[in-house]
């Protein structure tokens, strides 16, 4: 009998434990995150004026956590944009939205977080995909600038798809050379690897007062790479205008 009633106490001691492990799991809080970002798509703009840069147009996104619902009070909103920047964040109780701002293109997975008054953290993620727009001129010249586009992603995310290339190259007629001085003017288009490998030309010859052009898909997303205009053969000073786009997939 002192055996069966050891064995008895022993029992109820174990299941005492085990309710109020229970007990301890069905009192938790619960938090239901709820986040809208204002931009998902975008691209970032840099223009260039013979050869030189003349403005970036960086990107700025909101992230709204005004849906965002708790048993507990919510103290802290968060975004890590995982590129190696800190998190950033606010106080819950003043304030619901998050501004942040991104200066490379890129695909971003990024972490939005919720934290309550017990240290409850709720968290989920968001995708954010910047394109890089390149617009480029330059005028009066006879020694075209070689434009450098970079598609390797800073932020250690995918390679973009492809990168889409449009240029033009015009032999501009001016009325002080109407005269006969004026020329045809032979160029040729290259794309250049960083380990001097041609992997795209084109040669045209371009009359006076005409213009040609390239438009080419580029799939080589994993090196940087030099967009050049050679002047092969004439006198006449050339306007080239280029337009890169590196692009990601939806």
């Amino acid at each position: 009998m002192g055996q069966s009633k050891c064995i008895w106490v022993l029992f109820l001691l174990l299941f005492s434990s085990l309710t109020g492990c229970l007990s301890e799991g069905q009192t938790g809080s619960s938090i239901s995150l709820n986040v809208v970002a204002d931009i998902e798509n975008t691209t970032l703009i840099e223009t260039y004026s013979d050869g030189e840069i003349s403005s970036v147009s960086n990107v700025s996104v909101v992230y709204d956590f005004s849906q965002t619902t708790a048993d507990l009070q919510l103290v802290t909103f968060g975004i890590d944009p995982m590129d190696g920047r800190l998190p950033t964040t606010v106080d819950a109780g003043t304030n619901s939205q998050i501004e942040m701002n991104f200066e490379n293109h890129g695909i971003y997975n990024i972490i939005a977080y919720a934290i309550d008054s017990n240290g409850g953290e709720q968290r989920t993620n968001l995708t954010l995909r910047i394109d890089l727009r390149i617009e480029w001129t330059e005028s009066n010249t006879r020694d075209p600038k070689a434009l450098i586009f970079d598609p390797i992603p800073v932020n250690g995310g995918p390679n973009p798809t492809m990168v889409e290339i449009e240029s033009t190259v015009e032999n501009p007629s001016f009325l002080e050379n109407l005269d006969s001085s004026s020329q045809a003017v032979q160029v040729t288009w290259n794309i250049v690897d960083e380990l001097d490998d041609v992997c795209q030309q084109k040669t045209a010859q371009i009359e006076d007062g005409e213009s040609d052009g390239w438009y080419t898909l580029h799939f080589n997303t994993f090196l940087v790479h030099e967009l050049e205009v050679s002047y092969d053969d004439g006198q006449d000073m050339v306007d080239i205008t280029h337009l890169v786009i590196i692009l990601y997939s939806s």
